[in-house]
């Protein structure tokens, strides 16, 4: 039910249930997070890429008549369905998710939980779990730290089915295609601009911002202070400079 597939330095990792538009069960939930890990762990992977089979992204989770009520039982599949975006969140490589038709509840928090968004205009995204008198949980967490306030609040509460098109005007969405085949040269130009670059600088600059975006401003600068200083022990800028002047790549 996930499909891997290498292209170059380029790791897709495809969600392949498209009779039920990719929705999530536990055993697909633990194949992505082993997925996500492995990818994470390869050293020729530069760039991570989900997407769903056939014409939609990803339902969310499914919501079964077998799922685990105990307690013991109803906290281990939490902790299955909230690993896969604790991997994401600390993946030193860039996530992209391609996103065609339906990304709504859990296949929503997916997309956002991503690094980048690319969507093409069919793209439907919506915290929909309210319509069925429940929170969208985890996508509180991802959209509180996306967007302002208001508008996250606004996506999460009235649980409407919003067009890619506006989450792109707000920012949600990196590149917007007018179509699928359009959306396919968007993702091989993205992440061939991905994979090209420094693997440890890629890491450095995902940490940073990780830790950065929990800061105030003043310990944030310390940071990059520090980090400058990293690389020039390094030697790093000194290539840098050296390069420019030689007129060839460091």
């Amino acid at each position: 039910m996930i499909r891997i597939q290498n292209r170059a330095s380029v790791r897709e990792i495809i969600l392949d249930r498209p009779d039920r538009r990719n929705a999530l069960n536990p055993e697909m939930i633990a194949s992505l997070t082993l997925a996500l890990t492995e990818a994470g762990a390869a050293s020729d992977c530069r760039c991570i890429v989900i997407k769903g089979a056939g014409a939609h992204f990803c339902a969310g989770r499914e919501l079964a008549a077998d799922l685990p009520r105990d307690l013991d039982s109803v906290l281990a599949y939490d902790d299955a369905y909230a690993a896969i975006f604790e991997r994401l969140h600390k993946l030193t490589k860039p996530s992209i998710a391609v996103v065609s038709g339906y990304a709504v509840a859990g296949g929503f928090t997916l997309a956002m939980a991503c690094d980048f968004v690319i969507a093409d205009e069919s793209a439907k995204f919506g915290a929909v779990e309210m319509n069925n008198r429940f929170p969208a949980a985890v996508n509180t967490a991802v959209l509180s730290n996306l967007l302002g306030p208001r508008r996250a609040l606004e996506l999460l509460l009235l649980g409407e089915i919003t067009s890619a098109r506006t989450l792109f005007d707000m920012g949600l969405i990196n590149r917007l295609a007018a179509d699928a085949d359009e959306l396919a040269a968007v993702e091989t130009t993205l992440t061939a601009q991905i994979a090209a670059l420094d693997p440890a600088a890629v890491r450095l600059t995902k940490e940073t911002h990780r830790a950065a975006c929990n800061m105030p401003l003043a310990d944030a600068l310390t940071l990059g202070k520090q980090l400058n200083a990293l690389l020039l022990a390094s030697g790093r800028i000194d290539e840098a400079s050296r390069a420019f002047t030689a007129r060839r790549k460091p």
